[in-house]
Protein backbone atom coordinates (compact mmCIF):
# COMPACT_ATOMS: atom_id res chain seq x y z
CA UNK A 1 0.00 0.00 0.00
CA UNK A 2 1.45 3.51 -0.78
CA UNK A 3 0.43 5.90 1.72
CA UNK A 4 1.12 8.52 -0.16
CA UNK A 5 -2.07 7.81 -2.15
CA UNK A 6 -4.10 5.94 0.94
CA UNK A 7 -7.17 8.05 2.64
CA UNK A 8 -7.42 6.46 5.66
CA UNK A 9 -10.61 8.91 6.00
CA UNK A 10 -11.91 8.30 2.39
CA UNK A 11 -13.57 5.02 1.19
CA UNK A 12 -12.43 1.96 3.19
CA UNK A 13 -11.15 4.26 6.08
CA UNK A 14 -12.27 5.19 9.71
CA UNK A 15 -15.89 6.72 7.90
CA UNK A 16 -16.93 4.36 6.28
CA UNK A 17 -19.09 2.70 9.07
CA UNK A 18 -19.55 6.14 10.46
CA UNK A 19 -23.54 6.73 12.00
CA UNK A 20 -25.45 8.47 9.62
CA UNK A 21 -25.72 12.46 11.10
CA UNK A 22 -28.14 12.58 13.93
CA UNK A 23 -30.22 15.73 14.51
CA UNK A 24 -32.29 15.27 17.34
CA UNK A 25 -31.30 18.42 18.91
CA UNK A 26 -32.62 20.52 15.89
CA UNK A 27 -35.05 22.87 17.01
CA UNK A 28 -32.96 23.07 20.95
CA UNK A 29 -31.68 25.74 22.51
CA UNK A 30 -29.12 25.69 25.04
CA UNK A 31 -27.33 28.13 27.15
CA UNK A 32 -23.91 26.27 28.83
CA UNK A 33 -22.75 27.89 31.75
CA UNK A 34 -18.92 27.54 31.63
CA UNK A 35 -16.19 27.42 34.17
CA UNK A 36 -14.15 30.28 32.52
CA UNK A 37 -16.69 32.63 33.58
CA UNK A 38 -18.19 33.33 29.84
CA UNK A 39 -20.94 31.25 29.55
CA UNK A 40 -22.31 30.41 25.99
CA UNK A 41 -25.37 29.52 23.91
CA UNK A 42 -26.10 26.95 21.24
CA UNK A 43 -28.99 27.37 19.04
CA UNK A 44 -29.23 24.20 17.28
CA UNK A 45 -31.68 25.57 14.28
CA UNK A 46 -32.80 22.91 11.82
CA UNK A 47 -30.78 19.83 10.07
CA UNK A 48 -27.95 22.35 8.61
CA UNK A 49 -27.73 25.75 10.66
CA UNK A 50 -26.70 26.54 14.14
CA UNK A 51 -25.97 29.99 15.61
CA UNK A 52 -23.69 30.36 18.40
CA UNK A 53 -21.68 32.94 20.64
CA UNK A 54 -20.09 33.80 23.70
CA UNK A 55 -21.82 35.85 26.15
CA UNK A 56 -21.51 39.46 25.00
CA UNK A 57 -20.30 38.86 21.60
CA UNK A 58 -22.48 38.74 17.96
CA UNK A 59 -24.40 35.88 16.99
CA UNK A 60 -22.35 33.45 14.99
CA UNK A 61 -23.84 31.13 12.04
CA UNK A 62 -22.43 27.87 11.19
CA UNK A 63 -23.50 25.26 8.70
CA UNK A 64 -23.28 21.53 7.95
CA UNK A 65 -22.43 20.89 11.71
CA UNK A 66 -21.93 17.11 12.69
CA UNK A 67 -23.80 15.05 15.49
CA UNK A 68 -23.71 11.76 17.02
CA UNK A 69 -24.64 10.02 19.91
CA UNK A 70 -23.07 7.55 22.14
CA UNK A 71 -26.26 6.63 23.92
CA UNK A 72 -29.26 7.77 24.10
CA UNK A 73 -28.55 10.87 25.93
CA UNK A 74 -25.03 11.72 25.36
CA UNK A 75 -24.21 13.76 22.43
CA UNK A 76 -20.69 14.34 20.39
CA UNK A 77 -21.43 18.15 18.22
CA UNK A 78 -18.65 19.91 16.12
CA UNK A 79 -18.72 22.44 13.84
CA UNK A 80 -16.25 24.45 12.09
CA UNK A 81 -16.32 28.36 12.49
CA UNK A 82 -17.19 30.41 9.03
CA UNK A 83 -15.75 33.58 8.15
CA UNK A 84 -12.59 33.07 10.50
CA UNK A 85 -8.82 34.00 9.46
CA UNK A 86 -7.74 30.51 10.87
CA UNK A 87 -9.63 27.18 10.56
CA UNK A 88 -11.03 26.81 13.64
CA UNK A 89 -13.46 24.02 15.44
CA UNK A 90 -15.70 24.01 18.51
CA UNK A 91 -16.75 20.19 19.56
CA UNK A 92 -19.29 19.66 22.08
CA UNK A 93 -20.16 17.01 24.42
CA UNK A 94 -23.80 17.42 25.52
CA UNK A 95 -24.78 14.96 28.45
CA UNK A 96 -28.87 15.26 28.78
CA UNK A 97 -28.28 12.82 31.95
CA UNK A 98 -26.46 15.38 34.12
CA UNK A 99 -26.90 18.30 31.74
CA UNK A 100 -23.24 18.88 31.81
CA UNK A 101 -21.13 19.85 28.97
CA UNK A 102 -17.60 19.73 27.70
CA UNK A 103 -16.17 22.04 25.44
CA UNK A 104 -13.00 21.41 22.93
CA UNK A 105 -11.89 24.52 20.96
CA UNK A 106 -9.12 23.61 18.23
CA UNK A 107 -7.65 26.31 15.23
CA UNK A 108 -5.37 25.03 12.68
CA UNK A 109 -2.29 28.23 12.34
CA UNK A 110 -1.12 29.73 15.55
CA UNK A 111 2.05 28.55 15.65
CA UNK A 112 4.02 30.45 12.84
CA UNK A 113 6.64 27.80 12.62
CA UNK A 114 4.06 24.77 12.46
CA UNK A 115 0.85 26.10 10.10
CA UNK A 116 -0.74 22.91 10.45
CA UNK A 117 -0.19 22.22 14.34
CA UNK A 118 -3.30 22.29 16.58
CA UNK A 119 -3.40 22.38 20.45
CA UNK A 120 -6.64 21.59 21.60
CA UNK A 121 -8.49 23.69 24.79
CA UNK A 122 -10.60 22.26 27.12
CA UNK A 123 -12.95 23.19 29.21
CA UNK A 124 -16.15 21.91 31.48
CA UNK A 125 -19.38 23.76 32.38
CA UNK A 126 -22.93 22.96 32.32
CA UNK A 127 -26.59 23.21 30.82
CA UNK A 128 -28.88 26.23 32.58
CA UNK A 129 -32.08 24.81 33.19
CA UNK A 130 -34.53 27.80 32.51
CA UNK A 131 -34.36 30.07 35.94
CA UNK A 132 -32.71 27.33 37.93
CA UNK A 133 -29.29 28.15 39.40
CA UNK A 134 -26.86 26.37 38.13
CA UNK A 135 -24.76 24.81 40.49
CA UNK A 136 -20.93 24.72 40.55
CA UNK A 137 -20.25 21.33 40.57
CA UNK A 138 -19.93 18.44 39.37
CA UNK A 139 -18.36 18.62 36.08
CA UNK A 140 -17.12 16.35 33.87
CA UNK A 141 -13.25 16.42 34.13
CA UNK A 142 -9.79 14.98 33.68
CA UNK A 143 -9.09 11.50 34.85
CA UNK A 144 -6.86 8.40 35.35
CA UNK A 145 -9.49 6.04 34.46
CA UNK A 146 -8.72 4.23 31.28
CA UNK A 147 -4.27 4.73 31.44
CA UNK A 148 -3.33 1.20 31.53
CA UNK A 149 -6.19 0.23 29.26
CA UNK A 150 -5.39 -0.80 25.50
CA UNK A 151 -8.32 -1.21 23.45
CA UNK A 152 -8.30 -2.60 19.64
CA UNK A 153 -10.97 -0.42 17.66
CA UNK A 154 -12.46 -1.97 14.23
CA UNK A 155 -13.95 0.88 11.89
CA UNK A 156 -14.76 -1.44 9.17
CA UNK A 157 -12.10 -1.43 6.48
CA UNK A 158 -9.24 -0.12 9.19
CA UNK A 159 -8.28 -1.64 12.75
CA UNK A 160 -6.12 0.16 15.28
CA UNK A 161 -4.83 -0.69 18.72
CA UNK A 162 -4.84 2.29 21.04
CA UNK A 163 -2.53 1.73 23.92
CA UNK A 164 -3.55 4.46 26.78
CA UNK A 165 -0.44 4.19 28.50
CA UNK A 166 -0.22 8.06 30.43
CA UNK A 167 -2.30 10.79 31.86
CA UNK A 168 -1.52 12.98 28.49
CA UNK A 169 -0.17 10.93 25.84
CA UNK A 170 -1.13 7.90 23.85
CA UNK A 171 0.58 5.28 21.89
CA UNK A 172 -1.14 3.86 18.34
CA UNK A 173 -0.31 0.66 16.54
CA UNK A 174 -1.82 -1.44 14.12
CA UNK A 175 -2.44 -5.55 14.29
CA UNK A 176 0.44 -7.05 13.11
CA UNK A 177 -1.95 -10.14 11.57
CA UNK A 178 -3.24 -7.97 9.48
CA UNK A 179 -1.50 -7.17 6.16
CA UNK A 180 -3.32 -3.85 5.61
CA UNK A 181 -1.35 -2.57 8.82
CA UNK A 182 2.24 -3.33 7.60
CA UNK A 183 2.14 -0.09 5.56
CA UNK A 184 0.96 1.80 8.99
CA UNK A 185 3.30 0.09 11.25
CA UNK A 186 5.84 0.79 8.76
CA UNK A 187 4.66 5.16 8.94
CA UNK A 188 5.23 5.11 12.44
CA UNK A 189 8.65 3.21 12.73
CA UNK A 190 9.65 6.82 11.18
CA UNK A 191 9.22 8.58 14.40
CA UNK A 192 11.05 7.89 18.05
CA UNK A 193 8.27 6.59 18.81
CA UNK A 194 4.18 6.44 18.15
CA UNK A 195 3.81 9.13 21.51
CA UNK A 196 0.84 11.83 20.79
CA UNK A 197 -0.32 14.18 23.39
CA UNK A 198 -3.65 13.35 24.38
CA UNK A 199 -6.29 13.50 27.23
CA UNK A 200 -8.70 12.04 28.98
CA UNK A 201 -12.36 12.95 30.46
CA UNK A 202 -14.97 11.01 32.49
CA UNK A 203 -18.37 12.19 31.13
CA UNK A 204 -20.39 10.07 33.40
CA UNK A 205 -20.04 6.30 34.48
CA UNK A 206 -19.03 4.11 31.95
CA UNK A 207 -18.31 6.82 28.64
CA UNK A 208 -15.46 9.02 28.39
CA UNK A 209 -13.91 11.67 26.20
CA UNK A 210 -10.45 10.63 24.46
CA UNK A 211 -8.87 12.91 22.64
CA UNK A 212 -5.56 13.07 20.86
CA UNK A 213 -3.98 15.19 19.00
CA UNK A 214 -1.41 14.33 15.21
CA UNK A 215 1.38 16.73 16.86
CA UNK A 216 4.97 14.91 17.62
CA UNK A 217 4.49 13.55 14.06
CA UNK A 218 3.99 16.72 12.70
CA UNK A 219 6.67 18.57 14.48
CA UNK A 220 9.40 15.36 13.62
CA UNK A 221 8.22 14.47 10.04
CA UNK A 222 6.32 18.10 8.84
CA UNK A 223 4.67 15.96 6.68
CA UNK A 224 6.88 13.79 4.72
CA UNK A 225 6.36 10.13 4.00
CA UNK A 226 3.41 11.06 6.80
CA UNK A 227 -0.26 12.87 5.28
CA UNK A 228 -1.63 13.62 8.64
CA UNK A 229 -1.01 16.97 9.06
CA UNK A 230 -1.58 17.46 13.21
CA UNK A 231 -4.97 16.38 13.20
CA UNK A 232 -7.27 16.45 16.33
CA UNK A 233 -9.21 13.55 17.16
CA UNK A 234 -11.93 13.25 19.75
CA UNK A 235 -13.74 9.93 20.57
CA UNK A 236 -16.51 9.73 23.21
CA UNK A 237 -16.71 5.97 23.87
CA UNK A 238 -19.03 4.03 25.25
CA UNK A 239 -17.50 1.43 27.57
CA UNK A 240 -20.74 -0.37 28.25
CA UNK A 241 -20.84 -1.32 24.51
CA UNK A 242 -17.25 -1.02 24.15
CA UNK A 243 -18.25 1.18 21.28
CA UNK A 244 -17.48 5.02 20.18
CA UNK A 245 -18.32 7.93 18.01
CA UNK A 246 -15.67 10.44 16.81
CA UNK A 247 -15.01 13.45 15.25
CA UNK A 248 -11.62 14.60 12.92
CA UNK A 249 -10.35 18.25 12.72
CA UNK A 250 -7.44 19.20 10.54
CA UNK A 251 -5.63 18.92 6.97
CA UNK A 252 -3.83 16.24 4.84
CA UNK A 253 -1.32 16.59 2.27
CA UNK A 254 -1.59 13.79 0.07
CA UNK A 255 0.72 14.39 -3.69
CA UNK A 256 1.64 17.70 -2.52
CA UNK A 257 -2.61 18.72 -2.68
CA UNK A 258 -4.08 20.04 1.11
CA UNK A 259 -7.08 18.59 2.23
CA UNK A 260 -9.70 19.68 5.03
CA UNK A 261 -11.03 17.55 7.60
CA UNK A 262 -14.51 17.33 9.40
CA UNK A 263 -16.01 14.26 9.37
CA UNK A 264 -17.33 11.79 12.24
CA UNK A 265 -16.21 8.20 12.61
CA UNK A 266 -17.63 5.24 14.43
CA UNK A 267 -15.83 2.13 15.60
CA UNK A 268 -16.50 -0.83 17.53
CA UNK A 269 -13.69 -1.97 19.94
CA UNK A 270 -12.26 -4.76 22.23
CA UNK A 271 -10.94 -4.37 25.31
CA UNK A 272 -6.87 -6.36 24.81
CA UNK A 273 -5.11 -7.77 27.85
CA UNK A 274 -1.35 -6.62 26.93
CA UNK A 275 0.30 -8.98 28.53
CA UNK A 276 -1.00 -11.99 26.30
CA UNK A 277 0.78 -9.88 23.50
CA UNK A 278 4.36 -9.55 24.05
CA UNK A 279 4.97 -6.81 21.07
CA UNK A 280 2.12 -4.63 22.82
CA UNK A 281 3.18 -5.14 26.27
CA UNK A 282 6.85 -3.90 25.20
CA UNK A 283 5.08 -1.28 23.65
CA UNK A 284 3.25 -0.51 26.61
CA UNK A 285 6.32 -0.15 29.06
CA UNK A 286 8.89 1.86 26.55
CA UNK A 287 9.72 4.88 27.84
CA UNK A 288 8.27 8.26 25.46
CA UNK A 289 11.90 9.67 24.36
CA UNK A 290 9.94 13.34 23.58
CA UNK A 291 10.40 13.67 27.10
CA UNK A 292 13.14 13.82 29.21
Amino acid sequence: MDMRKFNAYGPGGIAQYGQPQNYELAGTKFEFVMDDGIDYTLNVIDKTTLEWNFEGQAVQTSHDYLCNKADDTTYLLSYELENTEKRSNHTWVIDLDNQLVTRILCVVGENPKLPYLIVPRYEFGAIRNGNEEVPVYPRHGFTLDLVGTVVQWMYGGMTTVHLYNHTHTYRITYPSELAASRSFNETLSKLPSPDEPARYIKIKEGMYLFNLTESNAERVLKGEGFMFRSNSMAFLQNYMRVYTVGRAFGTTTIEGKENHLHLTYAAYGKVLDAAEDARIEGLMNEHNPYVV
